[in-house]
């Protein structure tokens, strides 16, 4: 009797017990992961003159690929890099620069690269239009596939009309004969 008190007395603690483990590892995983998720969020506040200074700096930091991350912009990138480049746009709009002469500043320093939606060159012509090529390329590869094998098919049927014989009176008998597994009288070797 003690013996099976003490395995469910035993039973009712495993629930408690492995609720206890979850609970430390999730407050284990909390610390850990929690100041890394607020070390990466990028916040930049800066103090503009004009509404029309913050949509330039803003439109800007969306044309210009992050150098670091290769694959976001700088406003959404949480690299250092970006966010240098960030208050350098900064300081270029307060400084009254253009636009243009932004742009004209980060492609001499950093290249085509640091343009998110690459300028259309000679050394980009693949880039803008390679996928339109390879769907043509693709679609007149299934074409030809296609029509081939229709071919191949109308071949087919037009060497099997060639091919036709016409049976006689007496080789049709014959031929329903030897179906029927009727010994052939013509034939002296199915003959047992």
């Amino acid at each position: 009797m003690s013996v099976s008190l003490a395995i469910a007395t035993d039973r009712r603690l495993q629930p408690q017990r492995l609720l206890a483990c979850l609970a430390c590892v999730f407050a284990v995983w909390m610390i850990v992961v929690s100041p890394q998720a607020q070390a990466q969020a990028p916040v930049d506040v800066y103090d503009f003159e004009t509404a029309e200074q913050e949509q330039r700096f803003r439109q800007l930091s969306n044309d210009f690929r992050c150098p670091m991350c290769q694959n976001a912009n700088l406003s959404s990138s949480p690299g250092g890099v970006a966010a240098d480049l960030r208050r350098e746009i900064y300081r270029m709009i307060m400084e009254g620069m253009s636009d243009e002469e932004i742009e004209a500043f980060m492609l001499q320093r950093y290249g085509d690269f640091i343009l998110y939606r690459p300028r259309l060159t000679l050394q980009t012509v693949l880039l803008w239009f390679g996928p339109i090529l390879f769907l043509l390329a693709g679609v007149w590869i299934a074409r030809n596939i296609t029509r081939s094998s229709g071919g191949r098919a109308e071949a087919a049927d037009e060497t099997e009309r060639e091919t036709a014989v016409t049976l006689s009176a007496e080789e049709k008998a014959r031929l329903s004969r030897l179906l029927n597994d009727q010994p052939d009288a013509d034939n002296p070797t199915n003959r047992s």
